[in-house]
């Protein structure tokens, strides 16, 4: 092994090599959740600037963590990625993230009844699948409604549940979790085997993925950061209200990416 590549990895218990940056987010999560359980005791009703926020306490706590991760991580690494990378290759990450969320928008959209959405998202995903969604030869961009199983669980009256504050991850609300677990398990790269290429993809997916929504939302997410009076409460509210968004075309409405919403709440 070379030099560089000691450096890249670390050999773990049974011989098996893990990267870095795997290691480094895991044990960011982990330190999350344990601040999280420190203080997972509901916050007092009187005590809440949002009644449906019942664990605010906790989650003012995470939400600063997260802060803190962006500030010496994700802020720094997506102001590289947007003045390094050129914007066709921008482009063709956003065409391959938006690629890979079309199994789980073909199967929730038939859950819902959606069927012409959920044959355009087999259809994208079979067509775009030849270059692995980099490019979009099916160029049906903005016909596609992007379904994820929280609005599936919506759409069949579940609960909303409280709103989370996840570590790195950041805002949810707890059907809004379940679902993304779900879609989790929908990843098309999981159908195409175990070769080294395709598993290097999909790892790649999660921090590259949110490394560009960092980037393509940049002085937006800055407003909020650093101008907002309480940017706590500023993103729980654009959370809320970009779910919302997400769940209007259930009664006739048009239902935005979540990309599209984001930009659209914090604009001045």
């Amino acid at each position: 092994m070379t030099g560089r590549q000691a450096a890249d990895t670390i050999t773990g218990t049974g011989g098996q090599r893990q990267t870095l940056p795997k290691i480094m987010v895991s044990k960011l999560i982990l330190v999350g959740l344990a601040g999280l359980l420190a203080a997972c005791s509901t916050t007092p009703p009187d005590e809440r600037s949002d009644s449906r926020d019942v664990f605010e306490n906790a989650n003012r706590s995470i939400y600063a963590f997260n802060m803190a991760a962006d500030t010496y991580v994700l802020e720094p690494v997506a102001d590289g990625y947007r003045s390094t990378i050129p914007e066709g290759g921008q482009q063709a990450v956003n065409y391959h993230l938006r690629w890979a969320s079309m199994p789980s928008t073909a199967i929730n959209s038939t859950l819902q009844g959606k069927f012409e959405n959920a044959g355009l998202a087999t259809l994208n995903f079979l067509v775009n699948g030849l270059t692995l969604g980099f490019a979009d030869l099916t160029q049906d961009h903005d016909t596609i409604k992007q379904e994820d199983f929280g609005q599936t669980l919506a759409s069949y009256n579940a609960p909303e549940g409280p709103y989370i504050m996840v570590p790195i991850l950041g805002p949810r609300t707890g059907r809004a979790l379940t679902g993304n677990i779900v879609d989790f398990a929908m990843n098309p790269l999981r159908v195409f085997g175990s070769g080294d290429e395709v598993q290097t993809v999909r790892q790649a997916q999660a921090p590259l993925g949110a490394v560009s929504f960092r980037a393509k939302n940049f002085d937006a997410f800055n407003d909020v950061k650093y101008n907002a009076l309480d940017p706590y409460a500023r993103t729980r509210s654009a959370y809320y209200q970009i779910r919302l968004g997400l769940l209007e075309d259930r009664v006739g409405g048009t239902s935005p990416t979540s990309e599209d919403a984001f930009e659209f709440l914090f604009e001045d």
